[in-house]
């Protein structure tokens, strides 16, 4: 078992390498002098432009650049906001937990959704409700999160008035989010959990517990579901880079706090620390939480760490 952890941290290592350097890249790859993004509109000499690049470390070799931006996130130093005169670490840990609710909300409803359907769907293959279902779950992967997010705003805070518009604060103020950013990872789980599902329930194991008498619940959800429910981990686990790339616009519509609105107003502001350090923080947090989804592998099937295949 420690053999297969470190082969997967090992596995980590040029990911978070390459994650690195584009995001330390991405204050070069921007149009314009980086300097402005620290005085913003306001003029200033020649003579100020060099001592600040001075004092930024913006005249250094790109190299340079590099190796201290890397030492100092090691360090967990993110770097230093120019509009929130404030360090990023600071920031995102302020902003995170808001954003952790929602994707935590958010998953939860997905895995429950996407389970549901996809089993109902796989158990009913070729009937109506099997179509109904699959064309539900197509409309809502083609359907884009900030329109889905609109539409159930106008729908159930506006119109109906059910549950708050905007905000935080509010009881029941997390639904509408949540839902909105959980639609297109539910849609995605039930096709998969569909099909692996479906795959799963023509094995011999499955025809032979079925033969013996056993209760079709205790056939589904003892012998087939442990096994389709392997490949489905890996989508959960991906659809956590969704949800924090979604949070960034759910989080703008509902006017929520979060990391999504930290990366957006320092995209806007073109506050590139905070830009790197948040991109460099939710990847960092992805990369973990798909290495705990490849562990989980090995309590559902022992025989992975072993090197054998699931069933």
């Amino acid at each position: 078992m420690t053999r297969y952890i470190l082969q997967r941290v090992a596995l980590l290592v040029p990911v978070l390498l390459g994650v690195s350097v584009l995001v330390f890249l991405s204050l070069y790859l921007t149009p314009g002098d980086p300097v402005t993004a620290v005085v913003g509109d306001v003029p200033v000499s020649e003579e100020t432009r060099q001592q600040l690049r001075a004092q930024y470390g913006f005249d250094r070799p790109l190299w340079d650049q590099y190796l201290s931006f890397m030492g100092r996130a090691l360090q967990g130093d993110l770097g230093y906001s120019y509009r929130y005169q404030r360090p990023v670490l600071d920031l995102v840990l302020q902003n995170i937990p808001q954003t952790i609710q929602l994707m935590l909300a958010a998953m939860v409803i997905a895995v429950l959704l996407g389970s549901l359907i996809g089993t109902v769907s796989a158990l009913k293959r070729g009937s109506k409700v099997d179509t109904a279902l699959m064309g539900l779950a197509t409309l809502g992967l083609s359907v884009p999160t900030f329109w889905l997010g609109m539409v159930l705003l106008l729908v159930f805070a506006v119109n109906l008035r059910w549950l708050p518009a905007i905000g935080a604060d509010r009881p029941g103020a997390i639904i509408l989010p949540a839902v909105t950013l959980a639609i297109g990872a539910a849609c995605i789980i039930a096709r998969f959990l569909r099909g692996s599902l479906l795959e799963v329930l023509n094995h011999d194991y499955v025809v032979t517990a079925r033969s013996k008498g056993m209760r079709e619940r205790r056939v589904i959800g003892v012998h087939a579901m442990r096994n389709a429910v392997i490949p489905v981990l890996t989508i959960v686990g991906l659809q956590i880079g969704n949800l924090l790339a979604g949070a960034v616009v759910v989080e703008t519509i509902f006017t929520r706090h979060g990391i999504g609105q930290l990366l957006l107003s320092g995209i806007t502001n073109r506050d590139f620390p905070i830009v790197q350090g948040t991109v460099l923080f939710a990847t960092v947090s992805y990369v973990l939480v798909n290495l705990v989804v490849d562990l989980l592998y090995t309590v559902v099937d022992p025989r992975i760490r072993h090197g054998g295949k699931p069933s």
